[in-house]
């Protein structure tokens, strides 16, 4: 009866179980197979029986290489390297050489050698053929299934040994006589493979299995032969280890792109570890530590970042931001966009300006993206904070035991709209005031709609940050509620808290 192995292929890949299972039928059909084989051999001194035994060769042959395609299904080999596939019905001519269906019988192609009806179209069988060579009456017989294999008319009738070289590829020629010559002379059996060049100029690869049968004398009176057209199955083969390779570069593509972009990264984040104090001349310093937080997958290295800088005149930068995208191009953007926002910041240029040429610059630079932005100004001696925004979260402001954000001026995401111009704003802060800076990565855990939660979270930590005693520990009790999250995106965290 039909087995179960090769019924229609599902359009989604299997479950492990499901491979699990069709290995254990595999399994126990290439045992049922070799049973068969192994009751032929004993019989081998009847002509059907030893074409019985090279068919269920080829069938065991055949069910060790499903076994190690579907133990590389189970192993995780991604479905994207295997060439598709459709399996063929009866009514197909030309089916694909790993999905035929094989229903058991072995009598079909032996059978066409004897004058029985030939295999169903579509079937394993009507692509394994069989020849006999008689070297004593020069009698030939070639099954129907090796004419369609060799594209021979059969009114041609069958082919000699020394006539089979002419339509063999002229590279092959010297591996098919050596193999001949070692089974006539030396009474080697054959196996090999060599590609034939039919007369419709299509080349096929044919596996050739066969011995020779000795006479009384020990000589060869005869060289029996069955051969499989492979073409499809080699192709497939190729595709295969050509989609690894591809997969192999790919990855290691992958993997040294992420060491650039960690590398590019952390050249540019600032180097800073544990509290940075500075703003020291007027009579609210700042105490901040900073952070960065990669995504759930370590390979999604994005383009946020966060900073805070002592300025010439003794106000302080201080600037979160993200751009879209992952890997080298989104950190050396990031890079170029925090290098010249550094650069305006120490030149004196106010935030608000600062975001248009920020905005600009990315808009000019060549490498389509977005991003959102925001830069604050800190005046110590005024004890004002003077910022602008685009497309970013506000500021939360920590004050007394309770968190608020910050209004927020208006701002477009930069690179969104050219020539835009962007809002300031000013918020005065008092000694003890914590500022809470952050990418949306921070408060967007994975598959999680941004629904607010994530911000109402991190306001309800303001009785634990009024009780801190630095930025670091603030930013601790930060990452204590959010850092172990599985989240969908990089993000950068920076906390600014105002001494006295």
């Amino acid at each position: 009866m039909p087995s179960p192995l090769f019924a229609d292929r599902p359009a989604q890949p299997p479950e492990p179980g499901a491979v699990d299972a069709l290995i254990s039928q595999a399994s126990r059909l290439r045992g049922e197979v070799d049973a068969v084989r192994r009751d032929a051999a004993a019989h081998d001194d009847d002509p059907r029986r030893r074409w019985q035994r090279a068919l269920c060769d080829l069938a065991v042959h055949q069910l060790d290489e499903l076994r190690a395609q579907f133990g590389q299904l189970r192993d995780g080999a991604p479905a994207a390297t295997l060439p598709a596939r459709q399996v063929l019905g009866p009514e197909d001519a030309a089916p694909e050489e790993d999905d035929l269906p094989f229903d058991g019988s072995f009598t079909s192609d032996a059978g066409a050698a004897y004058g029985e009806a030939p295999a169903r179209t579509g079937s394993l069988l009507t692509r394994v053929g069989s020849a006999e060579w008689n070297l004593l009456t020069d009698e030939v017989s070639w099954s129907e299934e090796l004419f369609q294999i060799f594209g021979r008319p059969r009114e041609r009738g069958p082919m000699s040994l020394d006539e089979m070289p002419t339509v063999v590829h002229s590279e092959d020629q010297p591996l098919l006589q050596a193999m001949v010559t070692d089974c006539l002379i030396d009474g080697k059996p054959i196996d090999g493979e060599f590609r034939i060049v039919r007369a419709d100029a299509k080349v096929r690869t044919v596996h050739m299995t066969g011995e020779p049968v000795l006479d009384a004398d020990g000589c060869t009176a005869s060289m029996w032969a069955v051969l499989r057209d492979v073409s499809e199955l080699r192709r497939s083969e190729r595709a295969v280890r050509e989609s690894r390779d591809r997969l192999e570069h790919s990855r290691q593509v992958e993997r040294t792109e992420r060491r650039v972009a960690v590398e590019l990264q952390e050249a540019v984040l600032p180097p800073w570890r544990g509290s940075l104090r500075f703003a020291h001349d007027g009579p609210a310093p700042l105490d901040v530590a900073g952070h960065y937080l990669p995504a759930a997958s370590t390979n999604l290295i994005g383009g946020d970042w966060y900073d805070a800088l002592a300025l010439p005149a003794g106000d302080a930068l201080l600037t979160v931001g993200d751009l879209t995208g992952h890997g080298v191009a989104a950190t050396s953007s990031m890079a170029m966009l925090l290098g010249a926002l550094r650069g305006m910041a120490v030149a004196g240029i106010r935030p608000g300006a600062l975001m248009g040429h920020l905005n600009q610059l990315l808009e000019t630079s060549g490498r389509p993206a977005l991003g959102s932005a925001m830069c604050c100004r800190y005046d110590p001696v005024a004890q004002t904070l003077t910022w602008a925004q685009a497309g970013h979260p506000a500021p939360l402001l920590f004050r007394g035991g309770a968190g608020r954000p910050l209004r927020r001026p208006e701002g477009v995401l930069l690179g969104a709209t050219p020539r835009t111009a962007y809002e300031e704003t000013e918020t005065r802060l008092l000694p003890g005031d914590v500022l809470v800076l952050h990418t949306d990565g921070l408060t967007r855990t994975a598959g999680a709609l941004d629904d607010g939660t994530g911000l109402a979270r991190l306001l309800d930590l303001a009785p634990r940050l009024a009780e801190a005693r630095d930025a670091q520990e603030c930013l601790r009790s930060v990452l204590e509620e959010f850092g172990e999250e599985a989240r969908e995106d990089d993000a950068c965290l920076m906390v600014v808290r105002v001494g006295s």
